[in-house]
């Protein structure tokens, strides 16, 4: 499954609300510094784009143009949100575009919130923390911070990637993220992808600690994935792990 760039949408998200989708990434394909199992667009091989990423200023004639078709229709999303293709911020001019979404926004829909869905693995480069720092809903993932379950998971393009350094990054946010994180169950190559025990969850829990985020969103598997031996988490394990955080005192939404 890919999305339409730079504007699809809108679409009523799970977490979300009505939510205009901006993807910045290659219409006829993926670009991504992780490569998940359960990614629904699909494994970054198999998903190699021919096309470009769209530029800044067509990002922005076609966020214009789709505001103000909405605004004539009295269609207010309830959210813009930067997903898609693939990761967001490896955009080059990630940084502008999130200002011209800012001010587009504040010019049709005031109340609309602008959202980025990123996986966290450009956050280390200023200009990236920067302007998530000044979106309404920085959505961060963090699906462990097991290095091993993260590799078999997650898959980071990059050999550097370091979960311990980005959960410190996390935490300079000062509150001003949202935590995501996928629960699954299920197998790869005959190893169990299951990560709603207490062996990861309170591991986990202990990073969220740190990085006290104003919220943590959890989900599971919604859509075909590329690997079909993996599995939803059920409602209780869901349930069982939102109470967990609730308990720590951190605001916690769930997505079966």
């Amino acid at each position: 499954m890919t999305y339409p760039s730079p504007i699809f949408g809108p679409i009523h998200s799970r977490r979300l609300g009505i939510s205009l989708g901006i993807n910045l990434l290659p219409a006829d394909g993926k670009v991504c510094s992780f490569d998940c199992i359960y990614c629904e667009c699909g494994l970054n091989k198999d998903n190699i784009p021919h096309e470009k990423f769209p530029t800044r200023s067509t990002v922005y004639a076609a966020l214009r143009q789709q505001l103000q078709k909405m605004k004539d229709e009295q269609t207010p999303p309830d959210v813009l949100t930067f997903a898609g293709n693939g990761e967001p911020t490896l955009h080059p001019d990630f940084a502008g575009i999130i200002d011209d979404t800012i001010r587009l926004r504040d010019e049709f829909f005031p109340k609309a919130k602008v959202s980025v869905l990123s996986n966290a693995t450009q956050i280390l480069h200023q200009d990236v923390f920067d302007a998530l720092s000044r979106i309404d809903n920085n959505i961060l993932k963090l699906d462990t911070i097991s290095p091993s379950y993260i590799s078999l998971l997650d898959r980071p393009v990059s050999k550097t990637y370091d979960v311990e350094r980005l959960i410190s990054r996390m935490a300079e946010f000062r509150g001003r993220c949202i935590i995501q994180t996928m629960f699954l169950t299920g197998t790869v190559t005959g190893q169990s992808v299951d990560n709603t025990t207490d062996d990861y969850v309170q591991p986990w829990l202990e990073a969220i600690r740190r990085i006290a985020p104003s919220q943590v969103m959890i989900y599971t598997i919604d859509r075909k994935t590329p690997i079909d031996t993996l599995a939803k988490a059920s409602h209780e394990q869901l349930d069982h792990i939102a109470a967990i955080i609730q308990e720590a005192g951190i605001q916690c939404s769930v997505a079966y």
